[in-house]
């Protein structure tokens, strides 16, 4: 089978050009079926004409090649068997979001669906697969490393595997790219002084050492999980995980176990001034005994929880120039402070014909687990979905680490909704510390 699907390969540098007009040949193309033993080839338009060469005359039998018939499967031709097998052997196997990119008529479900069907649990290849299971069942556990897929182009994962590709335990561009440059002009002679010699065997030794960094980038990346780690930064508070953010890079100075310990040292230390933190509240308080201080703990939260109310009611009333509209939004506070289902009435429009809407009610919507009270506080006001908040807010956040700083116009031109929106996140999160000004 692949010996017949070869001679329809999408290389034209495969098959011999034309003999009438030496043209390269684009299917579907002549084969005379009579002169041999090496192909005789002709296009359409030398064939029309009836073009004679030596022992070739116009009326042989001819075959008409073309690579547009079923092979394996009904749906699939020739051309796309071939035109896939290429695109696995250029892009790894699993890779199959770029398989499907580079044969352009499949996607990369069909593209997985019919590999895996015809080349991997077709019967004819058993004993290959029985060969490769007894050569994976040899290898060590220690030496194995798991199949990962490659993550979404221009995802956050992506740029932080810096071009890394799983499936091809490769990078997109290679770390130090241009280090063979530094060799291309060099050329040893028999006439170099001593001094000139040792310069050019010390690039070359310098050169060795970029060498192996590479070498030791794709084996690292080979072994990192950065889901895993992400999930394991997220037991710490945000103060912690800003530290093992940018002690991540001096990992590999100390040590996986040293380093692990000096992050939970930290961690520790953190905990430990906070609870310093919150045992001096109770001494400016006046409060002497434990008992007290849960009785303080539960009135300061009524208290914030009152303070939050009377700020989103300032913030409201800004925006809600409706007296109707505003009395119906106190009124059902009103309710949901006094354990009563609030009566849902529609908001008319005010005076200047524009329908003004209450705060967001963020209850059941995907996302309002993982916000704070001032960051809801900030989405009711500002009627955005939790989702959208946090999209935008890492976005911010990203874009504020790589320069360093952050500007209004910036985050504008980051984030598209509306410029008033924008401005409020923007200064949320200044107001916070989560971003800063450029």
């Amino acid at each position: 089978l692949m010996d017949h699907l070869a001679s329809f390969g999408n290389d034209p540098s495969d098959k011999p050009p034309c003999r009438g007009c030496s043209s390269i040949l684009v299917e579907p193309y002549i084969k005379c079926a009579e002169c041999g033993p090496s192909p005789f080839l002709l296009c359409l338009q030398c064939f029309t004409r009836g073009f004679e060469f030596k022992k070739h005359e116009s009326n042989h039998k001819y075959e008409i090649m073309t690579s547009d018939f079923p092979v394996l499967e009904p749906s699939w031709t020739a051309q796309e068997e071939m035109a896939l097998l290429e695109a696995v052997m250029d892009c790894g196997f699993g890779n199959w979001q770029d398989v499907a990119y580079q044969m352009r008529t499949k996607n990369k479900e069909e593209c997985e669906a019919h590999y895996m069907k015809n080349f991997i649990n077709n019967p004819l290849f058993s004993s290959t697969l029985l060969n490769l299971r007894q050569i994976e069942e040899a290898r060590t556990a220690d030496t194995a490393i798991p199949f990962k897929r490659q993550p979404t182009f221009d995802s956050l994962l992506s740029r932080d595997m810096a071009g890394y590709m799983p499936a091809r335990a490769d990078f997109m561009e290679e770390f130090d790219n241009y280090a063979e440059w530094d060799l291309k002009d060099i050329d040893f002679v028999d006439d170099d002084s001593d001094i000139l010699h040792a310069l050019k065997i010390a690039v070359v030794d310098i050169y060795h050492s970029r060498l192996k960094e590479r070498g030791r980038r794709k084996k690292c990346n080979g072994l990192i999980q950065l889901k895993i780690l992400r999930i394991l930064e997220r037991r710490y508070p945000k103060e912690v995980q800003d530290l093992y953010d940018a002690m991540r890079r001096f990992a590999r100075v100390v040590g996986p176990i040293e380093h692990d310990k000096f992050i939970e040292s930290h961690a520790l230390e953190f905990e430990l001034r906070r609870e310093i933190g919150r045992l001096q509240e109770y001494r400016r308080a006046g409060i002497q005994s434990f008992c007290s201080a849960k009785v303080y703990e539960r009135v300061k939260q009524v208290r914030e929880d009152e303070r939050r109310k009377r700020t989103m009611l300032v913030d409201v009333l800004q925006y809600i120039q409706d007296g109707r509209a505003c009395q119906q939004w106190l009124s059902k506070q009103a309710a949901i402070d006094a354990g009563i289902t609030p009566v849902v009435t529609t908001i008319t429009t005010s005076a200047t014909g524009r329908r003004c809407a209450p705060p967001l009610n963020l209850t059941g919507l995907p996302g309002t687990e993982k916000l704070n009270d001032r960051e809801k506080e900030l989405c009711q006001v500002v009627r955005l979905v939790p989702g959208a908040y946090l999209e935008y807010k890492q976005a911010l956040l990203n874009e504020c680490r790589r320069q360093g700083g952050l500007r209004l116009a910036q985050a504008r031109a980051l984030i598209k909704i509306d410029v008033n929106k924008t401005r409020k996140i923007y200064d949320f999160l200044i107001k916070e510390g989560y971003i800063n000004k450029a």
